[in-house]
């Protein structure tokens, strides 16, 4: 019943700007409490009654997901973790005090922290279902005397239409939680508000990216290309770091990944290019990641997108997946090998209003362009 409620949607410039409310002077309000109390009663109270709509639909759509991934074991363990979440939600007091305040403040840790694994546990039941199509297909091929073919796995609109529309929701979700349980903290490092920072500058956060992927690199390859900076280095804005640590990280593993590949780490391997570009008057702050990593093949363009196709080995466990932990603020670092990383990133990217494009010239390279809503003023785009 409840899925078929409205849900509520929040922009970063509204995150932001309630969060900023618990930094002023405090105040005594009504019933002996401050005005931080107040506003953290106030957000829990909205919590209690937004998340379990959300929680409800995402059950709903995974029970009924396209090309039967709903009856996938992994899936259906992520469903089960949905309905809990749904029913302890809904069991809890409503927080009209600090004591229900408090309650629901434990509960959502403990929901948050069995969420975790959720984009591992997906990725899993993705991998599950390609595996079923592709048996499923082989079977009705030698059902018919013939070799049987691959499936293209690109043409499955309606489940990747479905896969989108589940991680943005994720996004959506992993957001308010964290949002509140950040804020909650007494103190917090300083220039953040929950989980937004409002001095991130992409320059250090691309530093960060790059050493963590080069470091992927050389484990794989034995070395890796030099990666160079240009632009605006000393550009800050409001954003989720962990947001934009993802995006980067993954475009410039693939990027490290493309250029050791066709040219080799025994010869003379070109850098990588980042460029920052903003300006007084842009609407987004572009990011540009330029590689000479041979391209990608016109055919496979449209396949870049698809959460079952991957040029890599999946690695569940594995040490691919060095950096498949919940990262900081309760972000989700990229995981090699499971197709994931490009089209997780444009979700992010388009989260709060900006994209991801990629354009290719196979034989030569590919240029990756990542845009950020600078104005943090575009609500989310709810599922």
């Amino acid at each position: 019943r409840l899925a078929k409620y409205r849900q509520t949607s929040v922009s970063l410039k509204a995150t932001l700007d309630t969060g900023l409310g618990l930094l002023l002077p405090q105040k005594e309000c009504a019933l002996g409490l401050t005005s931080r109390q107040r506003t953290l009663i106030q957000i829990a109270s909205f919590l209690k009654r937004e998340l379990p709509v959300r929680l409800a639909r995402r059950v709903l759509e995974l029970k009924s997901g396209p090309e039967g991934i709903g009856s996938m074991p992994a899936v259906i363990r992520v469903r089960e973790w949905y309905e809990q979440s749904f029913e302890d939600i809904r069991r809890a007091r409503v927080p009209v005090d600090l004591e229900t305040e408090a309650e629901f403040h434990r509960l959502l840790m403990k929901i948050y922290d069995r969420h975790a694994p959720t984009l591992v546990t997906m990725a899993r039941g993705v991998h599950e279902l390609r595996q079923a199509l592709t048996q499923k297909n082989l079977v009705r091929s030698a059902s018919a005397g013939g070799e049987g073919e691959g499936v293209d796995f690109g043409e499955l609109t309606e489940l990747h239409t479905f896969l989108d529309k589940f991680y943005m929701s994720r996004i959506g979700i992993r957001i308010l939680i964290g949002q509140y349980l950040e804020l909650k903290k007494e103190e917090q490092e300083p220039g953040y508000v929950g989980l937004i920072y409002q001095h991130t500058n992409p320059a250090e956060i691309t530093q960060q990216a790059v050493e963590d992927a080069k470091y992927l690199c050389e484990r794989a390859h034995g070395d890796s290309p030099e990666v160079v900076l240009h632009g605006r280095s000393d550009l800050v804005f409001t954003y989720i770091p962990a947001h934009l640590y993802y995006c980067m990280f993954e475009l410039i593993k693939n990027s490290l990944r493309a250029v050791a590949e066709h040219h080799g780490v025994h010869n003379a391997m070109p850098p990588i290019k980042v460029i920052i570009a903003d300006g007084e008057n842009n609407e987004d702050v572009v990011i540009k990641i330029s590689d000479e990593g041979g391209g990608i093949r016109r055919t496979h363009m449209p396949r870049i997108w698809s959460y079952l196709f991957t040029t890599a080995t999946p690695a569940f466990g594995s040490d691919a997946s060095v950096f498949s932990s919940t990262g900081d603020h309760g972000t989700d670092t990229p995981l090699a090998g499971l197709g994931y990383g490009l089209p997780i990133s444009r979700s992010y990217a388009r989260y709060f209003g900006g994209d991801l494009n990629i354009m290719s010239m196979e034989g030569y390279g590919t240029d990756a362009f990542l845009h950020l809503s600078r104005l943090g003023n575009k609500d989310e785009p709810l599922p």
